[in-house]
Parts: structure tokens; C-alpha cells; sequence
């Protein structure tokens, strides 16, 4: 669309572990944008510098980013909106990553929440105000690095071990419980502690997370989607247990994520 931008950058090596990527959305087109966020797992920071954006939870929960806001982890889908003249970045939290910075990785008191209340001081407020007049968003992600570099706390060796562990055949916690000889109990506490949800939510949303992968590949071939060898792949019992998923996490069918895939940002890929 003439006059939206939009665009992810990757992280520098350094920070490899704490952010994923960052988004850039600008709006000067004449009309509002709105779009879909797909769940993530990760929590995000997104500063605002043009008119409020907001967002939208399954629930019909509307927040306003006026300056700076965390959302998450983000579970399920959200629905986001542009205003003409709106400007974002978002800062994705890698893992453990959010812990690292702020000591609590579960929002779930609330959905939103300005960082500044969770460090009782006004950085992220005078970070907001340093970056909000810097033209290119290159130099905007260095400068949040650079200040993000003081308040990173070393990680934690079992977190560390949960992050890396490949998930996409079963569970991390029998494994690293039996590794480090401790119980599975103070290894499924101490993942949500650092990641701000369990273990066994994971391993779901990797498996739809697969399915939906799969699904924008085959819609890019313009081949038709075989669902059957979706749920076969994906390691589904059935056909009905794909749609649950894709109602959970999307509140659509299958069939209407392919339909409408377009408005819908995936932030994992």
C-alpha cells in the first residue's frame, strides 16, 4: 500500500539471545492499517512516535501504545491498528530474555504494562524521548541496544539449557530434571519463572507454529493444501485437533487462515 512501510531487522550478534528482531511499521498512507498479529510466545516493547496505535485482545481488550508499552508473552492473536501518521518499534524479547531485564517474565497481573512500572523509575520514558527524534531506525535499535546493555543479567544455567533444547519432538523437562538431577517439579517451575509460560504450552504452539509454516509454503507454490499431511507432519492426532488449535491461538478455521493469511503477521518467520 503507497504510503505504509514496514519492515523487520535482525539483531546485532551480540544480542543474539535477548532480542529475535525488531519491526518498523510507519503509516502515512490515507487510510488506517490494521492487521493481525499472530501469537509468538515472545514479549515485545513497542515505542510509539506518531499518533496512538493500538491493540486489540481476543477478548476485545483495546490498548493504547501512547509512548511505550510491553505486551505478553503474547499467547494468542491480536488484532492491531494504524492510524494515519502512526510510527512503531517493536522490540522482540528472545527466550529468557525479558527475565533478564526485569526479574518477571509473567505479565499475567495484566496484559499490558508501561516498563517503567516495573523498575519504579522513568528510563524507558527518557529513552523514548532520546530515540523519538532519530530518523533512521538503525540507529533508533543501536541506541536501545546500548542502553538495554547495563540492565541484562547473566543467565541462568537451566534457563540457558531450556532455550537451546529442541523441542520439536517432546518436552525439555524429564530431560534436563534427569541431566542436572533435580525434580521435573523444579524444572517445569523454574521454565515459567524465566519464560513466562510452561513448558507443555510451548510444545503446543510449536506444533501449530509448524502447521502454519507449512501452510505458507505450500500457498506461496500456489499448490493446494493437503490437511491431511499437515496433521500427519505436525504431529496432530486428527483433524479436529488442528482446527481446535487454530481456533485457540486465531479464533479462525484452517481453511480462513488461508483465506485471509495476508492480513496476518507472523513474527516467527
Amino acid at each position: 500500500m503507497e504510503g505504509y512501510t514496514s519492515c523487520r531487522i535482525s539483531t546485532l550478534p551480540d544480542f543474539k539471545d535477548v532480542f529475535s528482531h525488531f519491526y518498523c511499521a510507519e503509516n502515512k498512507s490515507g487510510e488506517v492499517i490494521e492487521k493481525t498479529l499472530l501469537p509468538s510466545y515472545q514479549t515485545i516493547m513497542i515505542f510509539n512516535f506518531g499518533l496512538p496505535a493500538s491493540f486489540i485482545s481476543q477478548t476485545g481488550e483495546l490498548i493504547t501504545v501512547e509512548r511505550c508499552i510491553v505486551l505478553g508473552p503474547i499467547k494468542q492473536a491480536f488484532n492491531y491498528i494504524l492510524p494515519i501518521g502512526a510510527e512503531i518499534l517493536v522490540c522482540n524479547f528472545k527466550d529468557d530474555a525479558f527475565f533478564r531485564f526485569f526479574g518477571n517474565a509473567d505479565l499475567t497481573q495484566g496484559l499490558s504494562v508501561h516498563p517503567d512500572e516495573l523498575i519504579s523509575q522513568d528510563c524507558f520514558t527518557t529513552l523514548w524521548s532520546e530515540i523519538k527524534d532519530i530518523d533512521s531506525n538503525t540507529d533508533r535499535i543501536q541506541k536501545v541496544l546500548d542502553f538495554a546493555k547495563p540492565y541484562l543479567r547473566n543467565r541462568n544455567e537451566i534457563a540457558e539449557q531450556l532455550a537451546q533444547f529442541d523441542r520439536t519432538t517432546f518436552s525439555p523437562i524429564k530431560e534436563i530434571s534427569r541431566k542436572n538431577k533435580l525434580s521435573e517439579r523444579y524444572i517445569q517451575v523454574n521454565h515459567k519463572k524465566h519464560f513466562g509460560y510452561s513448558s507443555k504450552e510451548m510444545y503446543r504452539y510449536s506444533r501449530f507454529l509448524k502447521a502454519i509454516q507449512m501452510v505458507q509454503t505450500i500457498s506461496c507454490e500456489n499448490t493446494k493444501v493437503d490437511w491431511f499431511e499437515i496433521i500427519d507432519q505436525c504431529g496432530y492426532y486428527d483433524q479436529s485437533q488442528l482446527i481446535k488449535d487454530f481456533n485457540h491461538y486465531l479464533r479462525i478455521s484452517p481453511s480462513k487462515y488461508l483465506k485471509f493469511q495476508e492480513a496476518i503477521c507472523n513474527p516467527r518467520s
